[in-house]
Parts: structure tokens; sequence; C-alpha cells
């Protein structure tokens, strides 16, 4: 697997599970019915922040990651990452590959630590994840996400020290 720049022509690989992903309303705070143009324009972000692809050895997208500031000014310094997986594609190991790589960008970049703001609780295999790559949550806010099946349930902070 390879992990590179993402680039406009990966849209098309990228939209059909990031469309996917979301609309299913399960593990992101992002609206159900976001559109292709504006999802692009949200997830393939510009300089200093970075969007990814992991890619095979066909060059079929696997899944993608963007990597930005979680904060501005003063807080500058703290990092954040998002990621999607193709379903087709996971359980192969691309999310850790996808985390780790953030991490390293994160670290390489001279930042203090990583944040995520949003991790859906029931997202039990990311936050498995996190945990595993040295994550921890700091807080969770009550009732913060209201999953489609599972009603109100909790979104937890993460951080991890670089």
């Amino acid at each position: 697997m390879l992990i590179r720049e993402a680039t406009t022509e990966d849209w098309a690989a990228i939209w059909p599970f990031f469309h996917e992903i979301v609309a299913a309303g399960e593990t992101f705070t992002y609206p159900v019915h976001l559109g292709r143009d504006d999802a692009r324009e949200w997830w393939l972000v510009q300089a200093p922040s970075r969007a990814v692809v992991a890619v095979d050895d066909s060059g079929t997208v696997l899944g993608t990651a963007k990597m930005n500031r979680n904060h501005m000014g003063n807080g500058s310094h703290i990092a954040s990452a998002s990621y999607m997986v193709d379903p087709a594609h996971s359980g192969k190991g691309v999310g850790r590959a996808l985390c780790e790589y953030t991490v390293d960008w994160a670290r390489t970049a001279g930042f203090r630590a990583m944040q995520f703001n949003a991790v859906v609780e029931t997202n039990v295999y990311a936050v498995r994840l996190y945990k595993q790559l040295g994550f921890e949550v700091l807080g969770t806010l009550p009732e913060g996400f209201n999953h489609p099946v599972k009603g109100y349930v909790g979104l937890h902070i993460m951080h991890k020290a670089l």
C-alpha cells in the first residue's frame, strides 16, 4: 500500500465511499445530504493542510485522510486528522496505515499533539485503533451525536502527545 498526496483526479474514486459513509450518518458530524462539490471542498484541503490517499499496487484508492491544524492562533500547535476507508477494503490495515501516516506528518511538521474533536463513541473500531496508537479519551460530550440507529450517543475528544 502506498500513501500519497490526494489530487482532484482522485475525487472520482473517493466520492462513492465518502458519500456512503457520510450518508449513513453513523461516524461523522457532516450533514448526511452533503453534496459532491461541497464534500470535495471540505475534504481536499489546501496547504498547509493536506489530504492523502492510500492506494494498492494497481492504483485503486483504498482510503483517504485529511490533516490540518486543529486550532488557530495560540492553539495552532495542535494537529487533527480525519479518515475514511472504503468499506470494500476495511479490515486490511488501511485505517491504521493512514492514522500512523498522519501522526508522523504531525510530528515531523512540529505539532506538539493531535486532537480528535468528535469521535463517535459507538465507532468502536476507530476508538480501539486510536487507543492502540496511543490516543486517550480526554472526555465525552454526553449525547453529542444523534446516531440513526442507536439514538443519542457520546462524542469523545481524543488526544495524543507527540
